[in-house]
């Protein structure tokens, strides 16, 4: 099953940061009409997506966050130089000269700017940038800008998807690599002609990035007796790294989460889904991640007596940067893991 480069392109290039996914959601919701039974969208923007399975006994849930890490206008100053706050986690030093899209009336390219390493003073060059240190310079001034954007606007980062070898190098692969997971594993099931255990809810979840807000009020709503969160995580497997700083490495398998900061993932859930992997001869990885959290947490605790959680993660370097890298191989075997999954829960043992 190659893995379809336009596709996952599509996902990774449109806009959609926290509270402001739009466009994505416009782009999962035409990929998904033929793939599933019933598909509804709640009122945080939450796509939440029916596959009816063999039983309705039980249900299952899967959830891969839209929204991105971006920014949002705050200020245009009288030379037409756009400050802004950051929605979602940055590390400041990978902004300069980066492009980025200001959504305004219109789209426009701008550029991040900052004070040029010449004309620093000797402790500024030392130390670490902060992100009020930048602004866009979109080469318009204050009066031609105020016709087309606003305070509240949201910026974006520019970059299209390119092949590194076995990799995709582009903007927001976290987390569109796991909405994509999502889509081709529904696509998957219909291919296959295969029903999910139990029926089976993918949902598409929004403002990921600024606190799991949307998978609380899904989990809410959808109410799963069984959950996976679908995510990226750290692969630190380049030069300076240590084993046990990796967490993953690409191309190494998809990874099974085991905990984060956020979580920890039920043993039963980690052991099922390592015996499916090995059944399908599906290459992982195991991943802890000291720092950080997805929507599983929430797709946890937000239920009464809560679900049986879980999570496919896509190992992906440069996580919060400009770009970031994933492997084809490990994404295409999250999508044949998530089916088979769903598939088969219902062969487990699942008591204490």
């Amino acid at each position: 099953m190659p893995i379809n480069t336009a596709l996952l392109a599509r996902c990774c290039e449109a806009p959609g940061a926290p509270g402001f996914e739009k466009e994505i959601r416009k782009l999962v919701l035409a990929e998904i009409k033929d793939l599933t039974d019933e598909v509804s969208v709640d009122n945080m923007g939450n796509v939440i997506a029916l596959k009816k399975g063999k039983s309705s006994k039980k249900k299952i849930m899967a959830a891969a966050h839209m929204d991105e890490i971006g920014f949002i206008v705050t200020h245009v100053d009288d030379k037409g130089f756009v400050r802004f706050n950051p929605l979602g986690g940055f590390d400041p030093k990978t902004l300069t000269s980066q492009r980025v899209i200001i959504h305004g009336k219109k789209d426009i390219m701008g550029v991040m700017g900052s004070k040029p390493i010449h004309i620093m003073h000797p402790d500024e060059r030392n130390r670490v940038a902060q992100i009020k240190d930048y602004f866009i310079d979109t080469g318009l001034s204050k009066k031609e800008l105020d016709k087309i954007i606003a305070v509240g606007d949201c910026v974006t980062r520019y970059s299209p998807l390119i092949e590194l070898g076995d990799c995709v190098n582009v903007k927001s692969l976290d987390n569109r690599a796991s909405v994509f997971l999502l889509i081709e594993a529904l696509r998957e099931l219909k291919k296959s002609k295969r029903k999910p255990a139990f029926d089976f809810y993918a949902c598409f979840t929004v403002q990921e990035e600024v606190g799991l807000r949307g998978a609380q009020a899904a989990a809410l709503s959808v109410q799963p007796d069984f959950s996976f969160g679908l995510d990226t995580t750290i692969a630190y497997d380049v030069p300076g790294s240590t084993p046990q700083d990796q967490c993953t490495a690409l191309g190494k398998g998809v990874a099974i989460k085991l905990m984060d900061s956020s979580v920890i993932c039920d043993y039963r859930m980690i052991e099922f889904m390592k015996k499916t992997a090995e059944k399908h001869k599906i290459e992982w990885q195991p991943e802890i991640l000291a720092a950080g959290g997805t929507d599983t947490a929430n797709l946890q605790r937000m239920v009464a007596g809560g679900s049986i959680a879980g999570a496919v993660s896509i190992p992906t370097r440069h996580i919060h940067q400009t770009i970031e890298s994933t492997n084809k191989k490990d994404l295409k075997g999250g999508i044949l893991l998530l089916a088979a999954c769903v598939c088969e829960i219902d062969s487990h043992n699942w008591k204490f």
